[in-house]
């Protein structure tokens, strides 16, 4: 076994920075590299810090010398990294009465506490398949951590119900002009997109290495290539993307504004229809358009047949008749309106739960059609184990009783004139190869959502998400939100209009295209998980190789 000095490809000064002699301080620089690694997503944006956060952890890592180690390593990583890139859940209990708020940042903790696990078996799935120590092994170490890093995010994505938020490479995603290195994404998806981040990270210690050899020149030369591919990155990350192009579909897509606090208060109801409406009015006779409101801001039931009660304290007039016939003048004669609504679900004549829906309303208020979310969120829209959990003061943070159930999945809507719209709510839209349905591609991706729980955070990083999703599918998304970041995205990913958090404002134009269906519209994750392979064959032939050789 090599000492951790003749096995650093670093000058002794920085190898001692970057790799404590003791335990508790490498697991300090691993939690340290974890939260670096977690800059690079919005707000911060700081994508040369993701990739030096991953450097940091290769090195912790590949220097190691047990595999509980390695483990301990990943895993302090994540606990950093998640910790900071998901510190937005703490606001969701500041706008809740039955937990204290303090509660949020332990919720926070605890999530990154299980979330770490991600990191940890990725790192520990490369060290044991390479044990990097011994010399000229980095490269094959990297090529396996890369592939394990696919696989175990993937995983992340649907084990437990999935929790996808933040995938390692959308920090790799450029501003709104920009597609940066995301614009690999329709070949390999947005996991095969952070297997790349980490190649990308791990050559400053491949070029340090410099192969076999040991020599001071070529370790004071490992910085040339290194810079070199710095530049590189950094044009790529800011070159601007295609032109826009103007599709067929005229739209209006509304963001009011309606903050948090008061979004559930019944003296608001009204006030905040009317400010939907006014946002909403055509500004012109005969406006063909699609308009688009958010999730949440529609206080009314709009579908028949529910007891009295359910109507009384939100309904215009206690009639859902009466509901959609304004919202129809609202919106005029040519008009289609998809917003956010509350469904319920009645069994013998009472409500049993509810359903998180998108209605479809025309000009004279008749309902088109519906979609109902299908990718609830666990402690938001549905309490889990609630017979243990509502005892000891446990409940979800959606107002009311009921649990929200969900729908059959992503659906295409024929809307004639107006394009097939799929519609992901919210949430949904961060699970990569689950927004469309595959059988029948719809023009656009329509994503209403509530981001007012989520503080300054939260909002940017589920707009890029939903980047991502746009390049990917090659079709354009447009996010109407009640307080914020309301966009239309192209198939490009490229943002084309947008509008703040916290003001309030509509956006009209034309739905950009759709481009032809992308190699991962038609094959989905299993291309990030073929990359993976790929990447782990290469891996062992390069293991293969340096046996042969010694």
């Amino acid at each position: 076994m090599q000492s951790d000095r003749r096995a650093s490809p670093f000058p002794r000064f920085l190898s001692q920075a970057l790799v404590p002699t003791r335990p508790a301080y490498r697991a300090l620089a691993a939690l340290a590299a974890g939260v670096a690694a977690a800059c690079g997503f919005q707000p911060l944006a700081l994508w040369p810090l993701t990739l030096l956060g991953v450097a940091w952890l290769l090195e912790l890592v590949s220097r190691a010398r047990t595999g509980r180690q390695v483990f301990a390593l990943g895993w302090c990583f994540g606990l950093g990294h998640f910790t900071l890139g998901n510190n937005w859940i703490a606001t969701a209990f500041t706008y809740q009465a039955n937990l204290p708020a303090w509660l949020g940042m332990i919720a926070v903790a605890l999530i990154a506490v299980y979330l770490a696990l991600f990191p940890a078996v990725a790192a520990l799935a490369a060290w044991l398949v390479v044990r990097p120590e011994g010399r000229g092994r980095f490269a094959s170490f990297l090529l396996a951590f890369a592939a394990a890093w696919i696989v175990t995010e993937w995983t992340r994505s649907w084990l437990f119900s999935g929790f996808a938020w933040n995938p390692l490479g959308v920090a790799l995603l450029g501003q709104f002009g920009s597609r940066g290195m995301a614009l690999i994404t329709p070949w390999i998806g947005t996991y095969g997109l952070s297997g790349v981040l980490a190649l990308l990270a791990g050559l400053p210690g491949l070029c340090a290495r410099g192969g076999d050899g040991q020599d001071r020149i070529g370790r004071l030369l490992w910085a040339l290539p290194v810079l070199a591919f710095a530049g590189a990155l950094a044009l790529v990350m800011i070159m601007p993307g295609p032109p826009a192009r103007e599709g067929a579909v005229r739209y209006t897509l509304v963001q009011p504004d309606l903050r948090q606090e008061v979004i559930d208060d019944p003296r608001e109801f009204e006030p905040s229809f009317r400010k939907l409406a006014m946002l909403s009015l055509p500004r012109g006779s005969g406006d063909r358009r699609v308009v688009f409101w958010p999730e949440s801001g529609l206080a009314d039931f709009l579908r028949d047949g529910y007891p009295a009660y359910v109507y009384s304290a939100y309904n215009y007039g206690g009639d859902p008749a009466l509901s959609r016939m304004r919202i129809g003048r609202v919106i005029g004669p040519y008009g289609l309106l998809l917003t956010g609504a509350v469904d319920v679900v009645i069994e013998h004549g009472e409500d049993v739960a509810a359903r998180n829906s998108v209605t479809a309303l025309d000009g004279d208020g008749d309902i088109l059609a519906g979609y109902s979310k299908a990718h609830l969120v666990p402690f938001g829209e549905y309490l889990p184990l609630r017979w243990i959990l509502e005892p000891l003061g446990a409940s979800r943070f959606v107002a009311g009783q009921l649990d929200f159930w969900p729908g059959p999945g992503p659906r295409t809507i024929d809307f004639g004139v107006y394009g097939e719209a799929g519609i992901q709510i919210c949430y949904e839209i961060i699970f990569s190869g689950h927004v469309v349905d595959p059988s029948n591609r719809p023009d656009y991706i329509f994503n209403p959502s509530n981001d007012g729980w989520f503080g300054a955070w939260g909002p940017p990083q589920h707009l890029a998400q939903a980047r991502l999703r746009a390049i990917e599918e090659g079709l354009p998304v447009l996010r109407s939100t009640t307080t914020g970041i309301s966009a239309v995205i192209d198939a490009d990913g490229i943002v084309r209009a947008f509008v703040p958090r916290h003001q309030a404002g509509r956006l009209d134009g034309m739905i950009p295209p759709a481009h032809e269906p992308t190699l991962f519209a038609r094959y989905g994750n299993v291309l990030p998980l073929g990359f993976a392979a790929v990447l782990f064959f290469a891996s062992l032939c390069v293991v293969a190789l340096r046996r042969r050789r010694g």
